[in-house]
């Protein structure tokens, strides 16, 4: 035992070492909208970094200098491989020649809303093989406490290896936020929980360089909960907004004013908005993943479920509101021309998952409304996991526009001239209040 403490503390002190002198090399795994600003931050940061994707269409448009993500510009690549500090490849076989290995894959909901872990243990098995003496192992992907030393440490200890002896282990949830200006990679402090003492030493030295703070917390239990609080602290602060506004509505109140005067208070209130529903890879999942944990130890967490429950409801409040708005025209559902503004999930990017406005338009359509759709960063409606809607978008021209009876709104997209749209359009039912200050004309303009 003394002579195995003697080699784990050798294994740490020369990888410490290598991260010190900046040699250490890192592999990120998964290249998408976490991955791939977190590898370039790393790089930046003056450190050799390999990117591994499985899609090996992206490794190429990569390796050519281009960008597949509509935030990260082809500029900000063409930089990162001219660099000489990143490379990226489809090869597992490469992950041997890294220092460190961070692990990026998605963490979706199944069919029962139970956690998949099928991108993580995938990515286990496939890493299993390569991996070597003194490697430092850390998930970044969003789960359930436990998931790290329950799920991922087995599979990786079957190589033969021991994690906290062979290999170090971490846990530091992602906290990227596509598209937002002030906040990226590099700016946004990472909380970082080890298996043990030594993990947590060496995963704080691999970001510290990095990003703007590094907050290490006691184990990677905590780490893993901190993203499920940070995620369920929105989700259950936007149902509140959201049920306000369907009471509200009934009261004929307007729920942005009311958050408008209630944000002046300088202290104990946070402005949340209401919209059309949850999106993205965040909040509408990661709730879920905890209510699932807490059942595993017996107890019930009323309380995410309840804003779960209507947050979830929110898609068919805009279709209702949408009908009664068709309604008051003197129009049916039925037969009625309606266009969909935005089927990112949110303002300003191309990432359509969990996207809100694919329920809506299939709810739409099953009520017999011929759905069109608008968005400058979804030309075309990908195929989704629970979706399989394919459609072009459609441009906001003066005579299109005029040939609607309904326009939609769903994600609030700056591109997107609210006064040109208003002044063209019939009905503008409006989730996101983005038309706010325009000149309404002959248009009715709808909350929803």
């Amino acid at each position: 035992m003394k002579l195995d403490l003697v080699a784990s503390t050798s294994l740490a002190e020369e990888l410490a070492s290598r991260i010190e002198l900046r040699t250490a090399r890192i592999a990120v795994v998964g290249l998408g909208y976490v991955g791939l600003p977190l590898a370039e931050t790393f790089a930046w940061g003056g450190y050799p970094v390999l990117g591994f994707d499985i899609d090996e269409s992206k490794v190429a448009k990569l390796q050519r200098g281009e960008s597949y993500i509509g935030h990260i510009c082809p500029e900000r690549v063409s930089e990162l491989i001219g660099s000489g500090r990143f490379d990226a490849t489809s090869d597992p076989g490469r992950f041997v020649e890294a220092d460190a290995i961070v692990i990026c894959v998605p963490t979706p909901l199944g069919e029962a809303r139970e956690p998949d872990l099928s991108y993580i243990t995938r990515t286990a098995e496939m890493l299993r093989p390569h991996l070597r003496q003194g490697q430092l192992v850390i998930l970044e992907s969003t789960t359930y406490p436990g998931t790290t030393e329950d799920v991922l440490r087995p599979i990786l200890e079957e190589s033969g290896l021991k994690a906290g002896q062979d290999f170090f282990l971490a846990y530091s949830p992602e906290r990227e936020d596509p598209g937002n200006r002030d906040f990226a990679t590099r700016n946004i402090p990472k909380v970082v929980g080890g298996m043990d003492e030594t993990s947590l030493r060496l995963a704080v030295s691999l970001y510290e360089p990095v990003v703007d703070g590094v907050v290490p917390v006691s184990g990677t239990r905590v780490a893993e909960a901190c993203k499920i609080l940070e995620n369920t602290y929105r989700a259950v602060n936007i149902a509140l907004v959201n049920e306000l506004k369907s009471v509200f509505t009934a009261m004929g109140i307007d729920v942005w004013e009311v958050i408008a005067a209630a944000k002046t208070k300088p202290f104990g209130f946070q402005a949340f908005y209401p919209g059309p529903g949850l999106g993205g890879h965040c909040i509408p999942i990661d709730p879920f993943y905890l209510t699932w944990a807490a059942r595993r130890h017996g107890l019930n967490t009323r309380f995410i479920e309840l804003a779960g429950e209507i947050n979830t409801a929110m898609p068919q409040y805009v279709v209702d509101r949408t009908a009664e708005a068709l309604n008051d025209d003197g129009k049916a559902m039925k037969g009625s021309r309606v266009c969909v503004l935005g089927v990112a999930y949110k303002k300003d990017v191309d990432d359509p998952r969990e996207s809100p406005a694919f329920e809506i338009i299939e709810k739409l359509k099953k009520r017999g409304a011929v759905v069109t759709y608008s968005d400058p960063h979804v030309p075309t409606l990908p195929r989704m996991r629970h979706h399989t809607l394919r459609q072009d978008s459609r441009t906001l021209t003066q005579e299109f526009l005029e040939s609607q009876d309904c326009v939609l709104l769903v994600t609030d997209h700056s591109a997107f001239n609210y006064d040109f749209i208003v002044q063209n359009s019939r009905l503008f039912v409006d989730t996101r209040n983005a038309t706010a200050g325009c000149e309404a004309g002959d248009c009715r303009i709808v909350k929803a």
